[in-house]
C-alpha cells in the first residue's frame, strides 16, 4: 500500500536499515571517537525513519505519534551528542589525541 507520496512502506524500511547498518559499522569499525558518535547518530536517524514511516502507514489512533516519538528521539539525540562531544574535548586537552584505542583514563 503506498502512501501519498507513491513510496511502499518497504521502501522506507529498506532505506532505514541501510541507514542503520552503516551507522553500526561506522561505530565497531571507527577508532576516532568523532566518527563513532556519527555512526550512533546516523543509526538514531534510521529509528526516526522507522518511527515516522510506522506512523504514516499504520493507523492505529493518532497517527502523529511516531512523529511525536522520533522529536523526543531527536531531543535525546542531540543532549547525547553535546554530551559526547564536550567528553572528546576535554581528552582531547588531556590526551591530545581522540583515538579511542590509545585512550586508558579508565585504567589504574
Amino acid at each position: 500500500m503506498p502512501g501519498a507520496s507513491g513510496v511502499p512502506l518497504i521502501g522506507y524500511l529498506i532505506v532505514a536499515a541501510a541507514m542503520f547498518c552503516i551507522g553500526a559499522f561506522t561505530a565497531l569499525r571507527r577508532t576516532n571517537a568523532i566518527m563513532i558518535l556519527m555512526g550512533i547518530e546516523l543509526m538514531l536517524n534510521a529509528v526516526n525513519v522507522n518511527l515516522v514511516a510506522f506512523s504514516r502507514f499504520v493507523p492505529a489512533g493518532n497517527g502523529a505519534r511516531g512523529q511525536v516519538f522520533a522529536l523526543f528521539v531527536l531531543a535525546v539525540a542531540a543532549a547525547e551528542a553535546a554530551v559526547g562531544l564536550a567528553m572528546v574535548i576535554i581528552v582531547s586537552r588531556r590526551r591530545d589525541t581522540i583515538d579511542v584505542d590509545h585512550i586508558n583514563l579508565m585504567r589504574g
